[in-house]
This record gives structure tokens, C-alpha cells and sequence, in this order.
């Protein structure tokens, strides 16, 4: 474990498997101990900050929210997974085949103990705020009951399906549009049946190009065993196993996760556990940013090719909705603390 000072904002690192796992700790003005949040970044070599490389600028979500929330008294944490940040190349080798949703979890584990051992952090109000896939991870950590649970637990941009199902319902809708697409969709669907049961899924030079490159990401060695578990894990059933507060934030400009599809499944669960609230903020896409333009307007290139431009910024809307939550459940945590 390091860090090297850098004003308000610390390089930490931890290693899980003899890989570095590297991170930033930003810090509150005073001394503490503070609540502290950690974050989890979505899905594929999204980094710390939550950038892709597969998409144009560096404004990422992560990096906003993470000073927003230090200014407001709290301490943060986000990292690279081992898959992303620019170690991300050098890692992938020798992560080959033994990336796991284990080893997601225990990434995030080195990244709560740092929080827990650190005399500034209040290691009973750790709270973990995710983006899209980074929610599975948190889920999978919480319901483990191993080591220090998150007194709650800020879920965006969140799918209820699994993600073979948001997936499935992204191509029907593609497919829809063109000729023969009912076609393709039973082709898909056979492929990855295969795919689910352990066997070989053979090439179909038959499909668009793009199906084909999910099916050769999701298939090829070096990217299980995780992909087959994400595939069929149920982010709805693990919820229902969470006691502690959790609050999910939906857009409606989110054109990756359809608030009205995940929603209703959401609210499904939070009917009989009253420690689950939903927000449906009205122009929040996927990364949290605000888009004023009608839902009806958007298509995905254009939308995610400003996910982290330099002139969009958080939506203030979902800013004012997380800070809010975790003001008041941090100010709960500490009545309870002194009742005690």
C-alpha cells in the first residue's frame, strides 16, 4: 500500500493477485474521522474517473462526483480496475482466463480496507456509490457478509436485468429496424445458448459485424470465466438480500438503461424492503451528465460521444439527489451511534 501527498488528492494503490491496483483519495478540509464513499466504475476499461478509451474526452462522472462529495465533508475513493487505467495493457496478459466476478470483488474489498484503516474515515459510515455494471460488483460484495459491510449503498444508471437480458432487449431493439432482423435475433439467441452452457460458439459470418464482436468478446478464453457469470447474474434477486440503505438513481436520457423496463423490476423489490429508494431523475443519461434534448431525439453514437466532453457537465438534478441521500443518512448514522 502507497500514497504521495498531493494537496487535496492522494495516489494510493493496493494489489490484488500481485497486480497494483491504482486509485485516487481526495480529502476533505478538517481532520476527522468522516464518512467516506467509494466508487465503482461500469463496465469494460471505463477508469477511475469513468473514462473509456473507446470514447473521445476526459470530463468523466467519477472524477465530477468525487469533488463534489469531497467538498461537501466527505472523504472518496475511485480506482482502475485491472482491466482499465493505463496499466490496463500491461495487466492483460497475465489476467488472461482468471478474470472472475470474484476478482471484481476483491478489488473493491483492497479499496474499502484502505478507507477502514485510514484514522480520518469513519470506518462505520464507508458508503459505495457505482456506475451501470459497477453496481453487480457492489451487490456481489455486500451480500458476501465477509469483512466491512457499507453502511449504504448509491446505485446509478443500474440495470435489474441480468446482462445477457439488457443486452438481448439493446439488439431486439436494433434488429427491429431492419430487414430479416427477426433472423439475426434467433441467430444471436442460439449463439449465445451455447455460450451459457460452456460450448463452442462457432463463427456466423451471417451476422452484423457488431453482433459478432460481442459474441467474440464474450466468448474468447481470455474473458472467462467473468463474462459467462455477468451474462446470468440478477442484480434484483441480490438486492432483495440488502439491509442496509440503498438508494437507486435511473435518467430518463439514459439510453443504455431504460428507466421504464429496470424500473418497474426495481420497485418490484423495493415493495417489501422499505430500505430501497428509486429516483427517476428527468435528464440524467448514462454517466450522469445533464441532457436537455427529448429522449425521442437521442441516438447512441451521438449521446455517447459526449459522455465526457469537456463542455458537459454533472446533471445537477442527480448531484443534489445522492448528496442529499447520504447527507441524511450519514446524519442518521450518527444518531444512531450515539444512542449507543
Amino acid at each position: 500500500m502507497s500514497s504521495k501527498s498531493l494537496a487535496d488528492e492522494l495516489p494510493v494503490s493496493w494489489t490484488v493477485d500481485d497486480i497494483e491496483i491504482c486509485a485516487t483519495l481526495t480529502l476533505p478540509a478538517g481532520h476527522g474521522p468522516v464518512p467516506a464513499v467509494i466508487f465503482v466504475a461500469g463496465s469494460g476499461p471505463t477508469d477511475r474517473n469513468w473514462n473509456s478509451p473507446l470514447l473521445p474526452g476526459t470530463n468523466g462522472s467519477g472524477g465530477l462526483l468525487a469533488r463534489e462529495l469531497t467538498e461537501r465533508g466527505f472523504i472518496t475513493l475511485r480506482y482502475d480496475k485491472s482491466a482499465s487505467g493505463p496499466h490496463a495493457a500491461e495487466n492483460a496478459q497475465r489476467m488472461a482466463g482468471k478474470v472472475s466476478m470474484q476478482s471484481h470483488v476483491d478489488e473493491l474489498a483492497g479499496g474499502v480496507r484502505l478507507l477502514a484503516s485510514r484514522k480520518d474515515v469513519n470506518p462505520a459510515q464507508v458508503f459505495v456509490l457505482t456506475n451501470s455494471e459497477g453496481c453487480v460488483h457492489a451487490l456481489n460484495y455486500q451480500t458476501q457478509r465477509d469483512g466491512l459491510l457499507f453502511a449504504g449503498m448509491v446505485l446509478t444508471s443500474a440495470f435489474a436485468r441480468s446482462a445477457g437480458d439488457l443486452a438481448r432487449s439493446q439488439i431486439a431493439a436494433q434488429m427491429a429496424a431492419i430487414p430479416g432482423g427477426d433472423a439475426l435475433l434467433s441467430a444471436y439467441d442460439a449463439a449465445i445458448e451455447e455460450f451459457i452452457a460452456g460450448r463452442p460458439v462457432p463463427a456466423n459470418e451471417g451476422l452484423p459485424e457488431g453482433l459478432q464482436q460481442l459474441i467474440m468478446a464474450i466468448t474468447q478464453p481470455a474473458n472467462q470465466p467473468f463474462a459467462r457469470e455477468l451474462w446470468t447474474y440478477n442484480p434484483a434477486t441480490r438486492l432483495a438480500e440488502i439491509k442496509v440503505p440503498v438508494l437507486i438513481v435511473l435518467g430518463k436520457k439514459d439510453i443504455q438503461v431504460d428507466w421504464q423496463t429496470d424500473g418497474p423490476l426495481f420497485e418490484t423489490v423495493a415493495r417489501s424492503h422499505d430500505n430501497i429508494t428509486i429516483h427517476y431523475v428527468e435528464n440524467a443519461n448514462h454517466v450522469l451528465k445533464f441532457e436537455p434534448r427529448p429522449r425521442a431525439e437521442l441516438t447512441p453514437a451521438e449521446v455517447m460521444a459526449t459522455y465526457s466532453a469537456e463542455d458537459v457537465m454533472l446533471d445537477p438534478d442527480t448531484v443534489a439527489t445522492i448528496t442529499d441521500w447520504l447527507g441524511t443518512h450519514v446524519s442518521l448514522g450518527k444518531q444512531l451511534q450515539r444512542a449507543e
